[in-house]
């Protein structure tokens, strides 16, 4: 007993303490997901068995990112982000064109798609530049910050992906806020953007121009480009109050949820577990949220704070947007439901996310600049 006593003490500083709240939060999450996916790739082999690997993987990248201490973060920031530039740079070169779009990089062993490593590239750099900054902010670092954030976003927008540039812009967007953005200046901001609009319409591509116009009115092509927010929202509410009950939706299961595993598993949940089930599993974001926002007040000092606020609200933009869009609130844009969804290289992203929290949450005291 006295030499197991012994080596746990030597052990014990080496062995992450995972913070609590949001363990339990993610394994219930996680919980859900693996239910639900279950239902949802009921007919698709081998779907099932890819989102296990998935979770796995990003479970164990959860577990490493809770193992780097803060000080690694920050020197990881400038070559994350001019790496992730670069591979932007020759997926527009030399990407794999799928699906009318060019998002892919073929690295001979395999694909991977550059712009999901942004989403975690991108808070890490702008946290690290407002870490440098700390107590000399001027107006000039905020336009700095804003052109770091700009090239990404337009280098991933032009691949075409929406859904990936909304996510990356937002990313960054909120590592400014947090850094001390005026009011003022986010009001111009947003009154420019409104007065932009009709000169952003018209450089939208077709199919994002339909996704407005379907969302404003589905039925005018119910069979087309309607068909995904008409079988979800249709799904959603024929859930009830109480669900029709796991493995027991109609609309999942005789195949009228379209990409009913990645997008629009929401709709698959809700038809299933139904009102009750979807007030769980908002519990379980919200709760996800505040104690990620409770991690960004107590971190150790500005980098850490900012990359806390802008991965908490990463989550919160995910499930956000993801609910909107299959219930009908939002244009169709591609974003997946945190730890739910199918895919791997998102939930990899999270999982990183997710252990960069534990890591902040682990390491209160002041680390090195």
């Amino acid at each position: 007993m006295n030499a197991l006593l012994k080596l746990w003490e030597r052990v014990r500083p080496h062995v992450v303490v995972f913070d609590p709240v949001l363990s339990v939060t993610l394994a219930l999450l996680v919980g859900a997901s693996v239910l639900t996916m279950y239902s949802a790739a009921y007919d698709f082999p081998g779907r099932f068995d890819g989102h296990i690997r998935n979770l796995l993987v990003a479970l164990a990248t959860l577990w490493i990112a809770a193992n780097v201490p803060p000080a690694w973060m920050m020197r990881s920031a400038v070559p994350l982000y001019v790496a992730g530039v670069l591979l932007l740079v020759a997926v527009a070169l030399f990407g794999d064109v799928s699906k009318g779009a060019r998002r892919w990089l073929n690295l001979g062993f395999g694909r991977v798609q550059p712009s999901e490593l942004l989403k975690i590239a991108m808070p890490l750099m702008l946290a690290w530049y407002f870490q440098r900054r700390e107590g000399w902010l001027r107006w000039y670092d905020f336009a700095i910050a804003a052109l770091l954030l700009v090239v990404p976003v337009v280098l991933i927008a032009r691949q075409p992906d929406l859904g990936t540039a909304v996510l990356v812009l937002a990313a960054g967007a909120y590592v400014i806020f947090l850094a001390g953005l005026s009011w003022k200046v986010i009001a111009a901001l947003a009154a420019v953007a409104a007065a932009a609009a009709p000169l952003m319409w018209t450089a939208m591509h077709d199919y994002q121009r339909q996704r407005v116009l379907t969302l404003i009115d589905p039925s005018s092509d119910p069979l087309g480009k309607g068909f995904h927010i008409i079988q979800s929202t249709i799904a959603v509410g024929s859930g009830g109050p109480w669900g029709k009950g796991w493995l027991q939706g109609t609309q999942t299961h005789l195949e009228f949820i379209p990409e009913r595993t990645t997008d629009f598993i929401f709709a698959v949940y809700s038809e299933e577990f139904g009102l009750v089930g979807n007030a769980v599993l908002l519990m379980l974001y919200l709760v996800l949220i505040s104690r990620g926002l409770v991690i960004a007040a107590q971190a150790a000092n500005e980098f850490t704070r900012l990359l806390a606020g802008a991965i908490t609200l990463i989550f919160f933009t995910y499930a956000f947007v993801n609910m909107g869009m299959v219930s009908g609130l939002l244009p169709v844009v591609g974003v997946p439901l945190p730890l739910m969804s199918y895919g791997g290289t998102a939930m990899v992203t999270l999982g990183l996310g997710a252990g960069l929290l534990m890591s902040i949450s682990r390491h209160r005291k002041l680390v090195q600049s």
